[in-house]
């Protein structure tokens, strides 16, 4: 099924999750350093047009971002009209008051451009580190979800559970100016994800990280029609996949390929992964897989083709991937802004 979708609802945003960069010397950087870089990659963002940046957080060494809220309070205060969110908020492990308390401050400093993409997230470092059970990991995000939603009326809230004490017509603050705080529901692939997401009418997030995004097509129709069903109005869906651009296909596959094999491996070692092939790298780049690498040409078009087949209307490109260095980094960026965002909204309209 190919979805008509109008150009001018098109959102091309940015995701990052602060992945440790190299220098000159091919060290890798001191966190600090990458997190000045990531305002800078954000400032770039804003400036060549780009919808949102989203700011993952983790808790290892391998990535620099683990106050999402804070580093983007400093691109708020460089930047004009990119929105600025988190990609993902481990809701799991925080706590749903400060997560609110802390993004409509964001909200504030920034006039109105904060979003919350809530998710538990595909690390699991956050748990021990919180003092949390990964045997309660099913139950402290469902709660802990129905407590943040019941939030977002920005009314007082009574609320009871049992992962914390109840709440008698509890007020939070700051309120938002707009009334209400953007929120969507990060989804990795499961039916479970999407039924949550209709029932507390959010957003849907596609991360669409591996494999043919094809394979979400269900999932967003499934999400579709469970809105129509409860007599709700449609809602926006978007997807996430990691990418890189550079002036050819060659070019940005012979940037991107040691990096993030490099990295994929890494996590393979800890979750029993083969090791990442070119061969299989070169499959998740073909116009069927997940991969968003290439030209502008070849990027705008599968980005044009995978927001059509699956009906979504804001794609948010995880620009990071691995220890690429920041120059590269920044090109990327320019590219996207400049060139892949004109070219997808022509062969979308």
């Amino acid at each position: 099924m190919t979805t008509s979708i109008d150009p001018a609802a098109v959102e091309l945003g940015l995701d990052t999750f602060g992945d440790v960069t190299v220098g000159p010397d091919g060290a890798p950087l001191h966190h600090a350093v990458v997190l000045r870089q990531v305002v800078d990659q954000a400032v770039l963002a804003d400036q060549v047009g780009l919808s949102f940046i989203g700011l993952g957080e983790h808790h290892r060494d391998d990535f620099a971002i683990t106050a999402p809220d804070v580093v983007l309070a400093a691109i708020a205060s460089r930047t004009e009209r990119i929105r600025l969110g988190s990609a993902v908020t481990v809701l799991s492990s925080d706590d749903p008051i400060r997560v609110f308390e802390r993004f409509s401050t964001l909200d504030a400093l920034s006039t109105g451009r904060a979003e919350v993409i809530l998710g538990r997230g595909s690390f699991t470092e956050s748990f021990p580190l919180f003092g949390f059970e990964l045997a309660d990991y099913e139950r402290l995000f469902a709660e802990k979800l129905d407590l943040f939603t019941a939030l977002l009326a920005e009314e007082p809230v009574t609320w009871s559970g049992t992962i914390r004490p109840p709440l008698t017509d509890q007020r939070v603050y700051p309120p938002t100016e707009s009334g209400r705080l953007k929120v969507w529901i990060g989804v990795g692939g499961t039916p479970q994800s999407v039924v949550r997401a209709a029932h507390y009418r959010l957003p849907l997030m596609l991360a669409i990280i591996g494999g043919p995004p094809a394979q979400f097509v269900p999932l967003a129709n499934y999400y579709r029609d469970l809105l129509a069903a409860e007599g709700a109005d449609p809602l926006p869906i978007g997807m996430h996949s990691p990418g890189h651009i550079a002036p050819t296909d060659e070019q940005a596959r012979d940037e991107l390929f040691g990096h993030f094999q490099a990295q994929r491996d890494r996590i393979g070692r800890e979750r029993g992964w083969p090791p990442t092939t070119r061969i299989q790298f070169e499959r998740d780049a073909s116009p069927e897989g997940a991969l968003h690498v290439g030209s502008p040409e070849t990027v705008a078009r599968k980005i044009a083709t995978n927001m059509q087949a699956l009906g979504v209307s804001r794609f948010d490109l995880k620009y990071a991937n691995g220890a690429m260095p920041h120059e590269q980094l920044m090109r990327s960026i320019e590219l996207y802004g400049a060139e892949v965002a004109p070219l997808v909204r022509d062969m979308l309209g």
